[in-house]
Parts: structure tokens; C-alpha cells; sequence
């Protein structure tokens, strides 16, 4: 039975007049330094990912990759998290981060530990990375390292291909210093005119369009590259005929490229987030890259002309911009790449023998649980809408839009409904980050098309993901609806790891309705009964679930809680489990990047367990699982732990009700924190230490691997029935 007090997981009024007596018992017994620094412990994250890319027991092209996702990663760290501390510095609002400390104090903890993590980035790649695939027949060359052949092959490919793009700024009385673009990658160069004498400076880009490593012909059939900027470099007489090229150096920059709307001021969001993202252009300078070998002339020009601090200035051995090691991804090596994982039809949506699956038929049997990318997003997600879009009987989709692909077969469903007579309502949320100008394009697209399109409520971004279809049966309408961890987005399902639940239960149906007239229309809804809404509702209803855990703990009943999230920083959220802790309730944390937890409080988090997993897939999705005395009550849903999509986002989890699903879920748990499964563990002072390794040496199980088996092994099972 479920507990009378968790039956309505909406909350209702009555319900918030005692809410906070309920979960807010006495925290005096709670120390005052009882968070990790949340910048901090996403550079901890950023540096378990560079522990993969050290790894020598995995592919080398894996490692290549994971260095580009590294660079990608500080990248946007930079441009958000750190330009958000720095906004509030010079704006004055410098409110005290999550552990009371200054934004200027921490602003220079970052510098110190991102300056530590990017020279140990450039060595991983200088030292372990480079050695590793040139070993395997894949060399990444200097020019001085080729012969007069291939030189002379390289600068026939320059002359066509590279030099009729590049755009070298001179800087003189004429020539004001130049607009350098975040990210860019640039050559500073020091000529000197033949005929004055006097030293000039210039700029060029590196051309973003143009691939990073160019290959170098070579007749014994192994692989050579050499990077663009240094094919370049070698070239620099040509761009600057009759002067004297004296020096070059690398360098990079990086800029805020947070975007900031005032909605309530905005009578057109769309017009007013397209004038935004022009001046996300223009944003002020936050990070400075150099190569280590660049002269103090040339850099105190830079840094006069940018106006930027020694302390954002990362002077770095080896190539800047590793994100180019995306490229080598077109590199034709399986053995040097992860077995390949072929996602699987889920089971519940195979069809038989000469007959072609009906999603409507196979939901309306039983809830459908289905993992990601174990198993395959096309054949579920994207073929359920797609059935909605052509079948006569559909009358009406809604779907939240959060991040898609360019080419997505989602939003063509959506166009295919709108253009044959469906009602179709899509959410489209302009402002998820980095991603407005696409999302701009698809909701101008799909409104074309006759699409319903709104953006959501003001002031809250809309990251649910959720999909509602009315069909008409025999007279009756009957909801089809899907609540998933991830976004509609076949690309990155590939690679994400997510679970999305099918159901036509009504009360999901009711509650889905209520949810998408609350974000197209001015509705204000409650009350949900499978589903806890943010901002209103979320964080009540599961600090609501772990003071119940608490309880039945204090009582002498079974208690346990799992929680599974990309981040965990919201205090009331930590504090709430600090006290179910010291209660005796064990509690398992399973968190991919920031976590404020700590595991080192006596007596307050002696039960409490953190783990994290990284691999070939991003571990993306969001499951909270609560032991309930018996009777798990067990959620999956969009939201993360922070304060950001509890309070300023419209989030939604889903109460799963199926035995056999909540034993999956239940099980993914105990692989993943299993002894004998890989992973990092928080311990003492923020400090993650990975065990890849027994005692004995041999290597411990890849739970993605294992998860990949187990299903695999589920649908052989079922066809030998």
C-alpha cells in the first residue's frame, strides 16, 4: 500500500501548511562547512574525464576523444560558470557561493586548479596520447619532421584550399587592433617592413571551417596529420609578401557567452533572444590561452588589447584548442575505437513475424520502461510519434522541444501531424543554453507548418521532457504519454544514457494535460498524482519521500534511498539527506558531475555512499528510488539537484508503478554501486579516487558494458520462448 501521506505527490494547500514542520526538524546539529564547493567539484568532474583520456587500457582513439571532450567541457565552464562569478564581482551583487566563501576567493581557487588541470591535459596529450597513436600507424607531425616531397604535396594543398580563406588583420595607425572571436583559434605575428624597418604586429584566424588535422600523403600506408595552424605558420611568407616574418605565436580566447533576458520587460522573447545572442559576440574576455614559448611583447600587447589579468592567462606547452581532436573520429579504425554496442528493438515494441509493430496496442498492455541507448530511440520515441503524426485516430500531440538535432525525424512528425489536420502544440525552449539560434530556426519552422508553438512561462526555462497524444477509441479519448530523463534528440540518444517511460495510464494522461495547459495557457494546476512538478512541487515532494525514510528509520523499519543525478548542489536537498543519514538510513548517491555532498562529517554521513561513473556514454539520467517499508516509490524524470531546476525550471518526475520496471531500476543501482563495478568514490575533503582494478589486478565491471549484455541476453531469453 502506499503511504497516505505520499499518495498525492502534487501537494495540494493543505498539504503546504504543515510542509515545513514535517521535513524541517532541528539542523543546529549540522556543521557550518558541510557543502563541497560546487565549482570546484565540477573541475573534480572535468578531471575524472581526463582520467579516462590517461587510461591506457582503453582505445586510443577513445582517449583522443575524451581530450576533446575535456577541452569542450573547460570551454563552456569558462564561458558560464566562470563569467557568472565574474559578472557578480562587477555588478556588485557578489553574493557568497554555496560555502559562504567570496566569489573573488573562489574565482581564484578556479585559476589555480584549472591552470594545474590544463597543463596536465596538454601532458596527457604531449606524453601518453600522441606516443600512443602514433604507435598504432596514426602520426601527428611537425612540418620540420616531413621531407621536400611531402612539404611540397602540403603546400599545393595550402595554396587551393587554405589560403584563398584566410584573412590576415594588420594592427597599425590605420589598423585598429581587431575583434577576436571567442574560441578562435589565432596566430599572433611580429613582421618586420623590409623597406622601414619598423615592427608590425598581425593577426590571422585559424579557419574554423577547414579540418584541424590535415593529412599528409604517404606511400607506406600509415597515417600522418599535421595540424592547420602549423601548416599555416609555415606558410606566413606567402601572406605577407615582401616583409619579414620575425615571429608567431598561438593563441586563444575565451569569452562570457552567457545569455541574460529580462522576459518581463520583453513583449517578443524571440526578438529579444536573437538582439541577445549578437551581443554574446561581443561579451568580455574571461580566459586567455598561449603557447609557453610566446614573447612578453607579444603578450602585453595582447593583454593591453584585451584587457584581460595575468590570472586569466594559461600559459600552456603543446597545441591549444584539443577540441580538434574530434576530428580524428573520421579516422577508419574500429580496433582502435569501443566494440560497437548495436542498440536493441525494447522488447515490449518488437514486432512478430510479418507484422508490423502497433506502439498504441503495445502501450495500452502494459507501461513500457525503455533504456537508452541500450536500447534504441528509433524504434521507440521516434517511432511513436511518427505513428501519432500518421494515424487517423490521433487527434491532438503536445511536446516539450529542450535540445533537438538539425535533421531531427521528431520535429518532422510534429510538421507531418500539424499538415494533415492535428492539433499539435510543441514547447519550444529558445533559451537552452547554446542551443538558441537552432531552436529559433525549428520553432519558426514548425509554427510555418501550423504547429501551435509557445516558449513556456516567463522567467522559467521549460527542461521536462514530455510527450502527450489523444487518440480516439470507439468514442473515447485515451492519453498516450511519454516522460523521459534526456531530450528529443536522436543524435545525442546515441551516446546519452537515458530512460523514457510509455504509459497509458490515465491519471499520467490527466496530469499531462493539467501540466501543458499550466505552460500554454495561464492555467495554475496543484495537483498531480504520478507526477512532481518544479518549481512548485518537486523539491517538496522528495524531501517529503526522504524525511518519510527518516522516519521509518528512527521507527526500527527498513529505509533506503537512491538517487541518481547529474548534480547534486541544492542544500535543502543535502541536508535533508545528511539527516536521514545520521537517522540510519543508508544512502546511495550515483552523481556524473557536481556534487556539494560530502562523505567525511562524522556521525552525520556515515551511512552516506558516492559514487560516479564515466564511459562511452554520458550517464544522463535522473532516478530516485525510495524503499518505502516494502512498497518502493521510485521516480525518473529531468531534473537535477540544484537550484536551478528545482526553483527555475519547469521539471517533472514520474512515479513508475510496474514491479518489474521498479526491480530493473532498483537493479541498475546495484551494479552500479556494486564493489565489483568500476567507478570513482568521494571521499575525505572532495577527493575522488577511481577503482578500475581488484586487489588482484584484474579489471572490474564496466557497467555500461554489463548493461548492454544483460539486455542483449533479455531479448535472446524472450525469442527462444
Amino acid at each position: 500500500m502506499i503511504d497516505p501521506a505520499l499518495a498525492d505527490s502534487g501537494l495540494g494547500d493543505a498539504e503546504d501548511d504543515d510542509f515545513d514542520e514535517l521535513v524541517a526538524p532541528d539542523d543546529s546539529l549540522l556543521p557550518e562547512n558541510r557543502y563541497l564547493d560546487r565549482e570546484l567539484s565540477w573541475l573534480a568532474f572535468n578531471q575524472r574525464v581526463l582520467e579516462l583520456a590517461e587510461d591506457d587500457t582503453l582505445p586510443v582513439l577513445e582517449r583522443a576523444n575524451f581530450l576533446a571532450i575535456f577541452a569542450s567541457n573547460l570551454d563552456e565552464f569558462f564561458m558560464v560558470r566562470v563569467a557568472g562569478l565574474k559578472r557578480r564581482i562587477v555588478t556588485g551583487l557578489a553574493v557568497p557561493t554555496n560555502v559562504g566563501r567570496a566569489p573573488v576567493e573562489v574565482l581564484a581557487d578556479i585559476s589555480a586548479e584549472a591552470h594545474k588541470l590544463q597543463l596536465r591535459h596538454a601532458a596527457a596529450w604531449t606524453d601518453l596520447v600522441r606516443p600512443a597513436l602514433s604507435a598504432e600507424g596514426i602520426r601527428i607531425v611537425d612540418w620540420d619532421d616531413l621531407d621536400g616531397e611531402a612539404k611540397a604535396e602540403l603546400t599545393d594543398y595550402f595554396q587551393a584550399n587554405v589560403f584563398p580563406v584566410l584573412m590576415p588583420l594588420a594592427v597599425d595607425p590605420a589598423h585598429p587592433f581587431p575583434y577576436i572571436s571567442g574560441l578562435s583559434l589565432n596566430l599572433a605575428i611580429r613582421i618586420r617592413n623590409a623597406r622601414t624597418g619598423r615592427q608590425e604586429f598581425a593577426r590571422l584566424k585559424v579557419p574554423p571551417m577547414l579540418p584541424r588535422f590535415v593529412e599528409v600523403p604517404s606511400d607506406d600506408g600509415r597515417l600522418r596529420f599535421i595540424r592547420l595552424e602549423e601548416l599555416i605558420a609555415n606558410h606566413l611568407d606567402d601572406l605577407f609578401p615582401g616583409m619579414e616574418v620575425l615571429d608567431h605565436h598561438a593563441f586563444r580566447l575565451t569569452r562570457n557567452e552567457d545569455v541574460e533576458i529580462e522576459e518581463d520587460e520583453s513583449e517578443n522573447l524571440i526578438q529579444a533572444l536573437e538582439a541577445e545572442l549578437l551581443r554574446r559576440r561581443f561579451g568580455p574576455p574571461i580566459r586567455l590561452e598561449i603557447t609557453d614559448d610566446m614573447d612578453d611583447v607579444t603578450l602585453d600587447l595582447l593583454i593591453s588589447e584585451l584587457d584581460i589579468t595575468d590570472q586569466e592567462v594559461y600559459r600552456l606547452p603543446g597545441p591549444l584548442d584539443l577540441r580538434g581532436l574530434f576530428g580524428l573520429g573520421r579516422i577508419d579504425r574500429p580496433d582502435l575505437r569501443y566494440t560497437p554496442h548495436v542498440p536493441t528493438t525494447a522488447l515490449a515494441f518488437k514486432p512478430g513475424a510479418n507484422e508490423r509493430i502497433d506502439i498504441f496496442k503495445a502501450i495500452r498492455k502494459a507501461d513500457v520502461l525503455v533504456h537508452h541507448p541500450y536500447e534504441s530511440f528509433t524504434t521507440s520515441v521516434v517511432a511513436f510519434l511518427e505513428q501519432a503524426a500518421r494515424d487517423p485516430h490521433v487527434l491532438a500531440i503536445k511536446q516539450t522541444l529542450y535540445r533537438t538535432s538539425g535533421d531531427s525525424p521528431i520535429v518532422q512528425a510534429l510538421i507531418d501531424a500539424a499538415e494533415s489536420g492535428k492539433q499539435v502544440l510543441a514547447l519550444v525552449e529558445v533559451k537552452a543554453r547554446f542551443d538558441e539560434a537552432n531552436n529559433i530556426v525549428w520553432a519558426r519552422k514548425l509554427e510555418k507548418a501550423g504547429v501551435h508553438v509557445v516558449y513556456g512561462l516567463v522567467g522559467l526555462k521549460t527542461h521536462c521532457k514530455l510527450v502527450n497524444v489523444i487518440r480516439e477509441e470507439d468514442g473515447v479519448l485515451r492519453s498516450y504519454s511519454h516522460i523521459g530523463t534526456g531530450n528529443y534528440n536522436p543524435k545525442t540518444s546515441r551516446i546519452y544514457e537515458d530512460f523514457g517511460l510509455f504509459t497509458a495510464d490515465p491519471q499520467v494522461g490527466k496530469d499531462l494535460t493539467r501540466l501543458f495547459n499550466e505552460l500554454s495557457g495561464y492555467a495554475i494546476e496543484k495537483k498531480f498524482k504520478r507526477l512532481l512538478v518544479a518549481p512548485l512541487h518537486l523539491r517538496k515532494g522528495l524531501l517529503r519521500q526522504i524525511e518519510h525514510e527518516r522516519k521509518n528509520a528512527l521507527d526500527g523499519k527498513p529505509a533506503h534511498i537512491r538517487i541518481k543525478v547529474n548534480s547534486m548542489v541544492d542544500e535543502q536537498i543535502i541536508d535533508a539527506l545528511y539527516r536521514a543519514s545520521a537517522a540510519g538510513v543508508p544512502v546511495d548517491v550515483w552523481v556524473r558531475g557536481i556534487c556539494s555532498l560530502r562523505t567525511d562529517l562524522p556521525g552525520i554521513t556515515d551511512n552516506i555512499t558516492v559514487r560516479s561513473i564515466l564511459g562511452r556514454y554520458l550517464e544522463h539520467s535522473r532516478i530516485f528510488a525510495f524503499h518505502n517499508d516494502g512498497d518502493p516509490q521510485v521516480y525518473i524524470g529531468s531534473a537535477d539537484m540544484m537550484h536551478r531546476n528545482l526553483d527555475r525550471r519547469v521539471e517533472a518526475l514520474v512515479r513508475v508503478t510496474d514491479p518489474a520496471h521498479i526491480d530493473e531500476l532498483v537493479g541498475f543501482f546495484d551494479l552500479a554501486l556494486s564493489p565489483e563495478t568500476s567507478s570513482w568514490h568521494l571521499g575525505a575533503g572532495g577527493e575522488w579516487t577511481r577503482r578500475a582494478f581488484s586487489e588482484v589486478g584484474a579489471p572490474l565491471v564496466d557497467l555500461q558494458d554489463r548493461t548492454m549484455s544483460h539486455i542483449q541476453k533479455r531479448r535472446r531469453a524472450r525469442a527462444v520462448r
